[in-house]
Parts: structure tokens; C-alpha cells; sequence
């Protein structure tokens, strides 16, 4: 499904029903999203476990019978060690694809030294050749996101990601067009952008021109909807008014996507 210049989009639903309007609406993969999973069982994200997580990606494939990419995170521990088991978890639960970072979590120190970081990329490479399956391995360069604009280091990351097995290179918050094509002339394997970012988003056709094979959009519909939430409970708490259910869909667009049985 990764086509370099015809772009897989593979939006990212936070629960089952969100999944299953998105597969009835005929997209032909999913991925979940950390962020949204956590915000739909009340906590930030990042304080969702490695059981939780994997159990819902697992869930949404199952209910879609869609291809699901898990977002894991740093993989949900610092060792490489820690990238295998869970590349091994991921796929036991029916995932078709791991997203892992480069991201330690920590404030002091939020991405990983280069050297741990390709050594975990290994690890979970190893951990999927060793399966019957097949499961995608999608590789994060987090730096952007965390204080390091710097693109040749993106570049030399992700270059290492792709020796160590990756599958599939992806570096959240690239700031333009031209930064996009530059990382795709740079690399070999197809390179995932996401959309959804404040002043960062750009039509599917004008992403498909810089090379990149395929578009998620991370936690974006989940806070559209929460802050479409948030708007609507300030109108009544402020306003006393409750125009916002002119956008709500009827039940009569909502019965097609959703089963009858418990």
C-alpha cells in the first residue's frame, strides 16, 4: 500500500466506533494514536500501558478487519530489548504494523542517543523477521517535536533507521513541502508525513508530489472532536444555546456503520 507519490492516507480513530465509521467510509488502512486513546479513557498522553495499547490496536483490527498500525511509543521501555518484545506483542494481537520513536519521555534527555536509538530499531527488525507473519516496522525521528529543527540530523537518523530494517521512515512536524522532498530524495524506503499539525497541513495531491508513500494525521480527529466537545459544552454552560447540534450527524447516518448485535 506505500506507494511513493500516491500516498496511502491512513487516519488514526481513538476507539472502535470512530474505526468503524472511518472503514465504512472505505479507507483501506487504519492507525491508532496514542494521544486519542488516552484522552478517551481520561488520562494525558503517555500514561497509557503497553497492554492497553496494544490489546486496542489489536481490537480495531479485528472490528474493521482492516490493516492497523499500533502508535507504541518509545516502544515502552529505553532497551532495545524493550522494541523487540513489543514488535513481538504487536503482531501477537493482530496489529500490521509498530510505529517506535525516538523519544525517551524524559524532559532532561527526550530523544535517544543515536547509537541506542538505530540499536533498538535493529532489535524490533530482528524481532519481526523472527515471526511467521508480517508486520510493518515504522521508524520515528521525534526531534523536531522536541527542540532539535534540526533536518540533517532527521536525515542521518532516519537514514540509520532504514540500515538498521526499518520498513518505513517518519519524521513527525516537518515544517515544509521542500523539507518533505528532501527527506524523500534522501532515503530508500517510503517516508509517512502526518497532517494536522497547526500550520502544517497541505493538501494530499501537493504531498504526493514530494514522494512521500503515505499520510496519517496522529491525534488530530480525536482533538477535532473533543474540541468540538469543548465547544459545545461552553455554549450551553455560557451561552445558554445549543446551535452546535446543527452539526451533529442523525441517527439515520450513523446506523449504517455500526452493527445491531451486542
Amino acid at each position: 500500500m506505500h506507494v511513493p507519490g500516491a500516498p496511502l492516507v491512513m487516519p488514526n480513530p481513538w476507539d472502535v466506533g470512530s474505526s468503524l465509521l472511518l472503514a465504512g467510509l472505505g479507507f483501506k488502512a487504519l492507525a491508532t494514536t496514542s494521544a486519542g486513546l488516552a484522552f478517551s479513557a481520561g488520562r494525558r498522553d503517555g500514561a497509557i500501558s503497553t497492554e492497553e495499547s496494544i490489546a486496542h490496536g489489536g481490537e480495531l483490527a479485528r472490528v474493521t478487519g482492516l490493516p492497523v498500525n499500533g502508535d507504541l511509543e518509545n516502544g515502552f521501555g529505553d532497551a532495545p530489548e524493550d522494541a523487540a518484545r513489543t514488535m513481538t506483542a504487536a503482531a501477537a494481537a493482530g496489529l500490521a504494523g509498530a510505529s517506535l520513536e525516538d523519544f525517551s519521555g524524559r524532559a532532561d534527555a527526550p530523544i535517544y542517543d543515536l547509537t541506542l536509538a538505530t540499536e533498538r530499531i535493529a532489535a524490533a527488525a530482528e524481532a519481526r523477521d523472527a515471526l511467521d507473519g508480517d508486520i510493518v516496522l515504522t521508524a520515528r525521528a521525534e526531534g523536531l517535536l522536541h527542540g532539535r529543527p534540526d533536518l540533517d540530523d532527521i536525515i542521518r537518523r532516519l537514514s540509520a533507521f532504514e540500515a538498521a530494517g526499518a520498513d518505513v521512515l517518519y519524521a513527525p512536524a516537518l515544517p515544509t513541502l521542500a523539507a518533505m522532498r528532501t527527506v524523500c530524495d534522501s532515503v530508500s524506503r517510503p517516508v509517512n508525513v502526518v497532517m494536522g499539525m497547526a500550520g502544517r497541513t497541505w493538501p494530499a495531491a501537493a504531498l504526493a508530489e514530494t514522494g512521500v508513500a503515505r499520510i496519517s494525521i496522529g491525534s488530530a480527529l480525536a482533538r477535532a472532536v473533543y474540541g468540538l466537545t469543548l465547544r459545545a459544552g461552553r455554549e450551553m454552560l455560557e451561552q445558554g444555546s445549543f446551535d452546535f447540534t446543527a452539526d451533529a450527524a442523525g441517527f439515520a447516518d450513523l446506523a449504517p456503520f455500526f452493527s445491531a448485535d451486542d
